[in-house]
């Protein structure tokens, strides 16, 4: 198939399953001579970055909106075009905000709520109804997409990326910089940090990165570093008067979060002052923290092949996508580089 068809303007389909593939589809064969590797898409990040990087082209405001949508399936396009992965994933945030984590930090995400809700994530408007889209276009191409209930999207990747760990090499490909703890060169696991140069320039973090961007040596060390300083856009408070800076010292000059309280507990002379005073009042903070940030590992998620799709997965609704919503030409820049087109 080599662009997508226009098919009849029926009503377009959307299921609410947390994990799309369809039973018909088949894993890609094994080239032996082409190295496995899996991208996992930190799916949110991507879409929001799509949403506020990607022009809005509507000229009539009753037309639906679609820059995100677009957005996201040309970041699929370049990442496959650029990394050549055997295996993809988007994965999916069942939950933004899970409850066992708001128990243990009540703060958790709380700006991010919508006004009069303690469920309901703050979005756009015009990204609101782009979402549903985004997760047909995935079904109808035949890309997994995973989620977990009770788990965020960052648990997800952390989950795989453990099980994928010493089958085949993982790049994470997201915007947040909360997924650096799983960098780890053993697995092996980069991170494919879109923040500043988005997906075609992103910055590899490997620990080398690691180690000369934050000071720390490991995505383990990494985790320790941001609990101590916090995450204002998380709702993490951190302790008081630590930064990047101080965190990465004290981490690299304790071993880990564990062994600085153990320090601090053992009254060790070279933790004084304000510092002390500080950490010593962030007791009970310190005591909770490191669960809410490190992400799962064990989350359930469904073990299902995340190969490459060899054929399209549903035509009918990949062609409702492109006649409805005017995204022919994004859906075969993504059919191209899995090779579909």
């Amino acid at each position: 198939m080599s662009t997508v068809g226009v098919g009849r303007e029926t009503k377009l389909l959307s299921s609410p399953v947390h994990v799309d593939r369809p039973r018909t589809l088949g894993g890609m064969p094994l080239d032996p001579d082409r190295p496995q590797r899996c991208l996992l898409l930190d799916s949110a990040s991507l879409y929001f970055r799509a949403f506020y990087g990607v022009p809005d082209q509507r000229t009539d405001d009753s037309e639906p909106p679609t820059n995100a949508l677009r957005g996201f399936l040309d970041m699929i396009a370049t990442l496959v075009n650029a990394h050549r992965p055997t295996h993809l994933v988007a994965c999916w945030d069942d939950d933004w905000r899970p409850q066992w984590r708001v128990d243990l930090v009540p703060t958790y995400k709380t700006h991010r709520l919508t006004e009069g809700s303690d469920t309901v994530e703050e979005s756009p408007d015009d990204l609101t109804p782009q979402v549903p889209l985004i997760r047909d276009a995935l079904r109808a191409i035949g890309i997994v997409r995973l989620g977990a209930p009770g788990y965020e999207a960052d648990d997800v990747i952390g989950t795989l990326a453990a099980r994928y760990s010493g089958r085949m090499p993982v790049d994470v490909v997201t915007g947040d910089r909360d997924l650096l703890q799983l960098v780890d060169d053993a697995a092996p696991v980069r991170v494919l940090y879109t923040g500043r140069g988005g997906v075609r320039e992103p910055d590899v973090m490997t620990q080398e990165a690691l180690a000369a961007k934050y000071g720390v040596d490991s995505g383990d060390a990494y985790a320790d570093m941001s609990v101590l300083r916090g995450d204002t856009s998380d709702g993490l408070p951190g302790v008081k008067g630590i930064g990047d800076k101080t965190a990465a010292q004290l981490i690299a000059t304790y071993g880990s979060l564990d062994g600085l309280r153990q320090a601090v507990d053992s009254g060790d002379p070279a933790i004084k002052g304000a510092r002390r005073t500080n950490l010593e009042a962030a007791g009970d903070y310190l005591d909770v923290a490191p669960t809410v940030v490190r992400v799962a590992r064990d989350a359930p998620v469904d073990d299902v092949d995340p190969a490459l799709p060899t054929t399209v997965a549903d035509v009918r609704l990949l062609s409702e996508l492109a006649s409805t919503y005017g995204v022919t030409n994004p859906l075969n820049r993504v059919l191209a580089a899995l090779g579909l087109g």
